[in-house]
């Protein structure tokens, strides 16, 4: 007569209780990494070409980036920290006394108003990438404070606060008008 030997048995029922916690770990421990990137509404189709626009050259702001990373206006080397600065005078200079909330100097060769006013932006092609944002966040901080502090001298509100008509009427005022190109 045979013997049969009892073995036993492992249990599984746990290993997926553990599996369960180690992916629950994991999920919550992981970082997920956010896209960095640039909120910019692109321009929409010409309905009747040709779709040219003259602009006088008093009315383009020339930044320029080259393959050294150094930012230059109207070809002239200039800091980073100075450019929002030189931005936000050539947007609010209303050379030709037509903008009625304009604060600028009025400088006869700047800008006419904010609404006639375009930042031609062109960078190298060795331009680095981290540099191209730092440049593109100046000049749109110079942009941010001009529409918030007409916000807050119109609706003594800032921008944040303001409802869709307001926040329409301060862009209208202060249209984001920056043209990029890249050097050949």
């Amino acid at each position: 007569m045979r013997h049969l030997r009892f073995r036993p048995e492992i249990n599984a029922g746990s290993m997926a209780d553990i599996a369960f916690l180690l992916l629950i770990f994991f999920l919550v421990t992981a970082t997920v990494s956010t896209d960095a990137g640039i909120n910019r509404l692109l321009p929409k189709l010409c309905p009747n070409p040709p779709c040219t626009v003259d602009i006088h050259d008093r009315n383009i702001l020339a930044v320029m980036i080259n393959n050294d990373d150094q930012v230059m206006v109207e070809n002239e080397i200039v800091s980073l920290e100075n450019l929002k600065e030189l931005a936000k005078n050539f947007l609010d200079n209303n050379g030709d006394e037509s903008c009625n909330y304009c604060n600028g100097q009025k400088v006869a060769s700047s800008s006419d108003s904010p609404k006639e006013a375009v930042i031609s932006l062109v960078s190298g092609k060795q331009t680095s990438y981290k540099q191209f944002i730092a440049v593109q966040n100046e000049l749109t901080k110079a942009y941010y404070e001009l529409r918030n502090t007409y916000a807050m001298k119109t609706f003594n509100k800032p921008t944040d606060n303001l409802t869709k008509e307001e926040l329409k009427q301060v862009k209208t005022a202060y249209p984001f008008l920056l043209s990029e190109a890249e050097t050949n």
